[in-house]
């Protein structure tokens, strides 16, 4: 049987934050966290493999505890087993502690021959998460996944398409493999309600700092992350464009003449 592993995260609604200018903060009061949209689609991906082959999918995140909430929807979309890393310690993580931190508490549950994640989250898209967590696990990685064409356990490989510059390529990996998965063949999965029903029932595996041996607490959290953003500009809006409402050619042409002139 298959060892699958999702990494998924909980994130605001980006099109309901707001900045404050003048301090450049992110006002959060009042915007409601959602599961990653692409992480969505990797956790449709592994449950198209596990409809295929024999799989167990668990679904990891790191997070504070409201982010279980996340985890949740992603068994009622039909992953297996759920882990939240989970500790006022992991605060203020870059992209680099945390895919230290997402590899350790993994290691706490097993191994796995395939890892999956969305090619980026809405709320950083920095994209680093995928080869980050690749290296972590020692594994082959094919990023922007678009297909996944077959997978032999027996042969421990995997095939898959992704997109490349001019085309499609299509690839083999040995396991363990990480796929960075597109959105194009992979819809979210829309739960029903017995698999709700179900999910509220399972159990999440929640791990601290302390439950991780080996995890270096100078190499997680806000002192493990080189990456510092001391503040953010709300971006420059360009002017707003002008309509032209001419009936013909030659009066559209006077009226951006005119506009030129200006």
């Amino acid at each position: 049987m298959l060892n699958i592993l999702v990494c998924v995260k909980q994130v605001p609604d980006v099109e309901q934050l707001r900045m404050d200018p003048s301090t450049g903060a992110l006002i959060r009061e009042g915007v409601p966290s959602i599961l990653n949209p692409l992480d969505a689609n990797a956790l449709a991906a592994a449950i198209s493999v596990k409809e295929r082959y024999p799989s167990e999918v668990t679904v990891i995140t790191m997070g504070p505890p409201a982010a279980e909430a996340a985890l949740r929807e992603c068994l009622a979309m039909g992953a297996d087993k759920a882990v939240l890393a989970t500790d006022r310690a992991f605060s203020g993580s870059d992209t680099l502690a945390t895919s230290l931190t997402i590899a350790f508490a993994a290691e706490e549950t097993g191994k796995y021959d395939l890892i999956f994640c969305g090619r980026e989250t809405i709320d950083g898209a920095t994209g680093q998460m995928g080869p980050q967590l690749a290296e972590r696990f020692n594994a082959a990685q094919i990023t922007g996944a678009l297909r996944i064409l077959s997978v032999d356990e027996s042969a421990r490989r995997i095939i898959a398409e992704r997109r490349a510059d001019g085309g499609i390529e299509t690839l083999s990996a040995s396991f363990p493999c990480l796929l960075s998965i597109e959105k194009d063949n992979y819809p979210a999965i829309i739960p029903s309600l017995k698999n709700k029903l179900r999910s509220k029932k399972l159990p999440v595996l929640a791990l601290t700092s302390k439950d991780i041996p080996g995890l270096d607490a100078a190499m997680t959290g806000d002192m493990g992350s080189p990456t510092k953003v001391p503040r953010m500009y709300p971006p420059e809006l360009p002017e707003a464009g002008v309509m032209l409402d001419a009936v013909n050619l030659a009066e559209a042409a006077a009226e951006i003449a005119g506009l030129l002139e200006v």
